[in-house]
């Protein structure tokens, strides 16, 4: 699971540097967010199918396929994480998996770890990058008469270093495969479907405010010993 997000600010000169494979379209930049969380909205990178090209382009946490015709409020089913293993056959997902796959901007994830003195909090990020991406897909449906695009993220059975933690963790692209999950075909996406190196990974225990979603800050990227 991946239910909580951060992300650093990010200028669009550093988009580029991290993805100068596209022609892209509205140049943006982004603010920091340091405690993300389902049914915010935030940017994704997608293809708009109207340009043929990757943009920049807001979306809910929360996938809500196409298909849907009720009221938001009527939707009681999880979708911020979809399992990247079933989402190809899974009705909620199977669509947006044939023709919508995004990116979500990222410098690192929560995960919360049981030990003795309770749920610990831990961020998670690429040692050596302060932006990545996490792989989603992405809809858009029709919501009290005004269209509405949102977003899940995949995940994968984790990595040694996250493993030691929770038991799923976002998918993690390699940065030279990130043409491929955005163009490349459902079967050359479903072979992407694995754990990030873990060499290339971090982890470190953070305070239990960030359980909080009202509580926001780069203060809760904080080492603590314990909490």
């Amino acid at each position: 699971m991946c239910g909580r997000f951060f992300r650093h600010e990010v200028s669009w000169e550093e988009y580029l540097s991290y993805l100068n494979l596209f022609e892209w379209g509205e140049v943006r930049s982004t603010s920091a967010a340091y405690n993300i969380a389902p049914t915010q909205t935030v940017p994704i990178i997608r293809i708009e199918p109207s340009l043929g090209q990757p943009v920049l382009a807001d979306a809910m946490w929360g996938l809500v396929p196409r298909w849907w015709k009720k009221p938001l409020s009527e939707k009681k089913f999880s979708t911020f994480n979809a399992k990247g293993e079933e989402a190809a056959e899974k009705a909620t997902f199977r669509t947006s998996w044939k023709d919508r796959p995004c990116l979500v901007p990222m410098s690192g994830f929560y995960e919360w770890k049981t030990e003795a003195s309770g749920k610990q909090p831990f961020a998670i990020g690429l040692s050596n990058r302060r932006l990545f991406f996490a792989a989603g897909l992405w809809d858009r449906a029709t919501v009290d008469g005004a269209p509405l695009d949102s977003f899940t993220i995949l995940t994968t059975r984790p990595n040694s270093l996250v493993g030691d933690i929770h038991n799923r963790m976002p998918l993690i692209p390699r940065q030279d495969r990130i043409r491929d999950w955005l163009q490349g075909s459902p079967d050359l996406r479903a072979a992407m479907i694995e754990p990030h190196d873990p060499d290339n990974m971090q982890a470190w225990k953070v305070g239990k405010a960030v359980g909080n979603v009202r509580s926001q800050g780069i203060k809760l990227l904080e080492a603590v010993q314990s909490d």
